[in-house]
């Protein structure tokens, strides 16, 4: 099959495709980050913004191809989440820029539109680092501008696209060192790969599967389906089957002899009650986990095969009703319009008590994210707006949220900085030298350079086996982290705190702060203080009850 001339319709349909194949593979990308730790997100993030591309493409399907990239740059832009999501918004804004006034594309302009989008995405990253999915993009389109040279078939171009695509893929270990000493691929260079494949599959009029390329576990791909099913509602009225229902059925002998099991029978009949549906078995039992508005019927259905036994059943609606009520930290809506603010801050948290910490310190808007879930450029853009003030200072706390930060600086109407904050500790510093009085490029400056004040360390667990820079870490080992990087590992997470803390007290410490999490006691946090008094008592201890999800502690040494 060969085409030569690529219109909206058609690209349509391989956005669409793309987005579905690297949904379907997320939590595979999930698996690859580099860090043992429990949030490995360049999956779900990269799924989410493309998701989102997707669905504003979706309602936008037309002949004219440059009208549909539009519309995929706008879904893209505002549903980036993470580095990985707003990179690959990057790619497809310069793409789309570059094909806008086209009613239709040949081989050449194909090519020539995804060099122009990682143009476009190289320019967007401060400092691009080889070895990634910038690497890959540039790669595989560097092989398309150079397949158009020869061949005027879209189809030729998109595979000499996927297939220098993996052979990147393959290569970015010997890039980025930490990638071949960890033993994995680039991640989000991987889900650049299955957006690609997907855009093949439809060139070709192939079905790719439905399922993940690769097998996970029914817990992964649980989890990977409430990331994409739940949390990416924008309305809690969009969720059209309310209960989360899982279960397992023990099959019956009896009952399979007058009704033999067959996987792909019984996904296909409980297809019909529900989505999110996920189905693994073996000779014995069939674990279930489904998305139903009338959970009953899915159970009684099921009973015919076998007994039931492990069932849960959520209500999603109330979950997500709960998950936006608590996703800004703001007050109610006043009767009339308020004069707008000279400053507003918005600050990026992970715990009920960080929120109020920062709140209590100057924060406008809390927007509730962090590690286990990026905040959108959208989600930063309504809190920009709701904080209602002439100049916004934005605080990301995160390594991972800056990118999405600075583009919602960018496409607001308000006037807005980002403070590079990677960390808690340093979003708080850089608060603390807020200064209402100064201009905004003064505020920037003072802010930016608090951050250079502070010394921030985390304990959290290992969530696999690993080997990283010269440290042998087995699954649930609790990690001391020091500046972004694994310093520390032992069984027991008050003696990894201690020695985390050795390495970052020293003689011209003055106060440690401890944010304790969700998962630390009180006697963990009083074994650690003794430590410090023993051993460090000049320095000046404050505890604050973070609050924080996966990170047992986070301490701010100053």
């Amino acid at each position: 099959m060969s085409i030569k001339s690529l219109d909206g319709k058609r690209f349509a349909e391989m956005v669409l495709q793309g987005a579905n194949h690297l949904s379907s593979n997320a939590k595979y990308v999930d698996a690859l980050n580099v860090f043992p730790v429990p949030d490995g997100d360049t999956g779900t993030n990269m799924n989410l913004s493309m998701t989102s591309g997707a669905k504003e493409v979706r309602n936008n399907v037309q002949d004219h191809i440059g009208k549909v990239g539009i519309a995929l740059s706008k879904g893209l832009l505002m549903g980036a989440r993470g580095n990985s999501g707003v990179i690959l918004s990057q790619l497809f804004r310069g793409f789309s820029k570059a094909i806008e006034t086209k009613a239709s594309i040949n081989a050449f302009e194909f090519a020539a539109s995804l060099d122009a989008g990682v143009i476009t995405a190289y320019k967007a990253v401060m400092k691009p680092v080889e070895g990634t999915i910038l690497t890959v993009a540039k790669d595989s389109a560097k092989k398309a501008v150079e397949a158009a040279k020869k061949s005027d078939d879209i189809v030729t171009i998109m595979e000499a696209v996927v297939a220098e695509a993996k052979a990147s893929l393959k290569r970015t270990p010997d890039l980025l060192p930490v990638l071949k000493e960890v033993g994995v691929v680039d991640s989000g260079g991987q889900g650049l790969v299955f957006v690609y494949e997907g855009f093949l599959a439809v060139l070709k009029g192939e079905k790719l599967p439905e399922g993940p390329t690769l097998a996970s576990s029914m817990d992964d791909l649980v989890n990977a389906e409430h990331h994409k099913s739940v949390q990416s509602h924008m309305n809690t009225e969009d969720i059209e089957f309310g209960y989360c229902t899982e279960f397992m059925v023990k099959l019956d002998d009896e009952k399979l002899h007058s009704k033999p099991f067959s996987e792909q029978t019984f996904r296909q009949d409980l297809s019909q009650h529900g989505d999110s549906l996920l189905v693994i078995s073996d000779d014995q039992l069939v674990k279930v986990h489904i998305h139903a508005e009338y959970p009953g019927n899915v159970l009684t259905y099921a009973q015919t095969y076998g007994s039931l036994v492990n069932l849960k059943i959520e209500n999603m609606r109330e979950q997500h009703t709960n998950l936006l009520s608590d996703s800004y930290e703001k007050a109610s809506a006043p009767a009339k319009p308020k004069e707008k603010l000279e400053y507003g801050i918005v600050t990026v948290s992970m715990g009920s008590g960080i929120a109020e910490l920062f709140k209590s310190i100057g924060a406008h808007a809390v927007i509730e994210g962090g590690q286990t879930m990026n905040p959108s450029t959208e989600d930063i853009v309504k809190a920009i707006k709701e904080v209602n003030a002439k100049k916004v200072i934005i605080l990301p706390n995160n390594k991972n949220i800056i990118m999405a930060a600075e583009q919602a600086a960018e496409v607001t109407e308000e006037d807005a900085i980002v403070i590079p904050s990677k960390t808690v500790p340093q979003g708080m510093s850089a608060l603390l030298a807020f200064n209402p009085g100064a201009e905004l490029e003064g505020n920037k400056e003072g802010m930016t350079e608090a951050l250079q004040n502070v010394k921030t360390g985390q304990i959290t667990y290992a969530v696999r086996d690993t080997s990283i820079d010269g440290l042998e870490i087995e699954k649930d080992d609790f990690m001391g982290i020091a500046e972004g990087k694994i310093v520390v590992k032992d069984k027991d997470k008050v003696v990894s705190a201690t020695k985390l803390l050795d390495q970052l007290l020293d003689g011209d410490s003055e106060i440690l702060t401890i944010l304790k999490g969700e998962d630390a006691t009180d006697a963990d946090v009083d074994a650690i203080v003794q430590f410090v008094e023993a051993n460090y008592g000049d320095v000046e201890i404050e505890i604050h009850d973070g609050k924080q999800p996966l990170y047992a502690f986070i301490f701010s040494v100053e």
